[in-house]
C-alpha cells in the first residue's frame, strides 16, 4: 500500500470512527442490530483495539460466531436490565459498530473532561487501523510526556 493510500485509508477510518453514534440503549435493540448485520451483505472487519488491526474481513462463519460470543460476553459481564455499551454509526445499516467492554467502561461519553476510553471491539466496513498510535494523547498527557524528558 502506497503512503498516500495508507494516508487516506487512516483519515476514512478516524472520520468514521470519531463520527456519530446511535446507543442500542436496550437489549432488544442490540438484538435488532444484530440480526440486521446478519442480513446485510457486507464484509465485517472486527478490531480490537490495542491488537494488530486485521488485513482481511471475516468470513460468514467467522462474522456469525463473534456475534455469538460477542452477545454472549455482553449479557454475562454487563449484568443490567439494559445494553448501553454498543453504538451503531446508522443502526438500520451500519458501517461501524463500537462495542465497549464492560470491565473497562470509564466514562464512555467522555463528559467527565478526559476523552472515553477505545472500545474493546470494533466491528467496520473498512479496513482498520491502529488506533491507539492513530489518535493523539490527551493534552494533559501529552505535556506530561513533553515534561519529563524536556524539561531544563
Amino acid at each position: 500500500m502506497t503512503k498516500t493510500a495508507q494516508s487516506k485509508q487512516e483519515h476514512e477510518f478516524v472520520a468514521a470512527f470519531n463520527g456519530s453514534f446511535v446507543n442500542m440503549l436496550r437489549w432488544h435493540q442490540l438484538d435488532k442490530l444484530w440480526q440486521t448485520v446478519r442480513t446485510l451483505q457486507k464484509r465485517w472487519y472486527v478490531y480490537a483495539p490495542g491488537e494488530q488491526p486485521p488485513a482481511e474481513p471475516l468470513s460468514d462463519q467467522q462474522l456469525e460466531k463473534f456475534i455469538s460470543e460477542i452477545d454472549s460476553l455482553l449479557h454475562k459481564d454487563h449484568d443490567q436490565d439494559y445494553c448501553g455499551i454498543v453504538y451503531a454509526d446508522q443502526p438500520d445499516e451500519p458501517d461501524m459498530i463500537k462495542i465497549y467492554d464492560p470491565h473497562n467502561l470509564g466514562s464512555v461519553c467522555g463528559s467527565s473532561g478526559t476523552p472515553p476510553p477505545l472500545p474493546g471491539w470494533i466491528m467496520s466496513t473498512l479496513a482498520p487501523i491502529d488506533l491507539p498510535n492513530a489518535l493523539p494523547l490527551p493534552g494533559n498527557r501529552r505535556r506530561w510526556w513533553q515534561r519529563l524528558f524536556h524539561s531544563g
